[in-house]
């Protein structure tokens, strides 16, 4: 690291389960970033900020007039422009040291699994169950931590599936794929704003934590928020040993 960027960071250097050592390694990181909507902007705004040496964000859809009470990552003037490009250049002007490589096509599983092996932790900011269930597949089969989020109303869940561990479940495991398609989409009922940025915030603090290795993840852990009464609950998730993903056989 230069002299500019150990004291952009100082304030994580001074963390004694940081230190250069941690701080050096996040600039050394590669994360992938699933979806730069709501989950994904502050996602990718505190990755940025923290020093995550390159950010890969994937997402084909443009900027709406609607994104902007939760997008944070997009400002008024990108309405129209490609999400992943919007993100880009915002996170330019809040860290140039960091190298934000935007894919703005909608990503087929061949492409994906590229974009999946080259990273060090991937974030499913995504919101619908297609790319949920192929992010989980590649990373089950490269051995990728996966930090998944979603938020719909006012309220959010969170979790880590980490299969580096032989413990960890999927979310093939949680959310068996039976081929029914019941998508809840913002675009039809509505979101707390806020609620997105305390869930991708969270899921930017777990992907720290695991490129840094510190500190204990979400993995077997399920996170529930109903942001109206403002109360958090834990679900303790156990791997599904018949998982057609993860499971015995597929080892």
């Amino acid at each position: 690291m230069n002299d500019n960027q150990l004291l952009r960071y100082s304030r994580h250097i001074l963390l004694p389960q940081v230190e250069y050592a941690g701080q050096n390694k996040l600039v050394n990181s590669h994360a992938l970033i699933v979806g730069a909507g709501g989950l994904g902007a502050p996602s990718s705004l505190y990755l940025a900020a923290s020093g995550v040496g390159t950010l890969t964000i994937c997402d084909f859809d443009v900027v709406d007039l609607t994104n902007l009470q939760r997008q944070i990552v997009h400002t008024t003037a990108a309405v129209g422009m490609n999400k992943a490009l919007s993100a880009q250049k915002t996170l330019h002007e809040i860290n140039p040291e960091v190298k934000v490589n935007a894919v703005c096509i909608r990503a087929k599983e061949a492409e994906l699994q590229q974009l999946v092996a080259q990273a060090d932790v991937v974030l499913d900011c995504s919101d619908n169950f297609a790319t949920r269930y192929t992010l989980n597949r590649l990373c089950v089969a490269l051995k990728k931590p996966l930090v998944s989020g979603a938020a719909i109303g006012f309220e959010g869940q969170i979790t880590v599936y980490d299969m580096r561990s032989e413990t960890s479940p999927c979310y093939h495991c949680l959310f068996p794929d039976n081929g029914e398609e019941s998508e809840l989409r913002c675009s039809s009922n509505g979101v707390f704003s806020p609620l997105v940025g305390i869930i991708g915030t969270t899921q930017a603090a777990e992907a720290l934590k695991l490129l840094m290795g510190i500190g204990e993840s979400l993995q077997g852990r399920l996170l529930l928020l109903d942001a109206l009464s403002m109360e958090w609950r834990t679900i303790k998730l156990k791997r599904d040993v018949a998982c057609a993903v993860c499971g015995e056989q597929h080892h």
